[in-house]
């Protein structure tokens, strides 16, 4: 397994990881390779990344449809990320991507691999294993 550390800027953030990812599983062989997030306010998608308003729509899509403004019940004081629960849930902790027999990453011509920071700004660990 390989970390990858990821450092966010703001609250709601979405990151293209893919040359990362990549970095960490060249020289490697095997099937596929699970990128997957170890928190709770954060997650990680596959989606377009030709365009970087791509990872801003998201950031903004789901603020809109996850609102700061709910009556939430999980409530820290000093704290209050109950939303950020809740659209790290909707991305997911994890992706599986095959490997190709070269050991590169079997991704379509427009896709890339984002972490997505929900309760930013924060240090953050991706972890990358291959399946062999």
């Amino acid at each position: 397994m390989r970390e990858i550390r990821v450092r966010t800027e703001r609250r709601s953030h979405v990151l293209d990881i893919t040359r990362d990812v990549r970095d960490a599983v060249a020289g490697e062989r095997g099937s596929a390779v699970v990128v997957y997030v170890p928190h709770t306010t954060a997650g990680v998608t596959i989606s377009e990344h030709a365009d970087p308003a791509v990872a801003r729509d998201f950031e903004a899509a789901l603020e809109r449809i996850v609102d700061d403004g709910w009556p939430w019940q999980h409530i820290e004081p000093g704290e209050e990320n109950a939303p950020t629960h809740i659209r790290a849930s909707l991305m997911g902790p994890s992706v599986v991507v095959p490997l190709r027999e070269d050991g590169s990453l079997a991704l379509g011509t427009w896709q890339g691999i984002f972490f997505c920071e929900f309760d930013g700004p924060r240090d953050r660990s991706v972890y990358v294993s291959v399946v062999r």
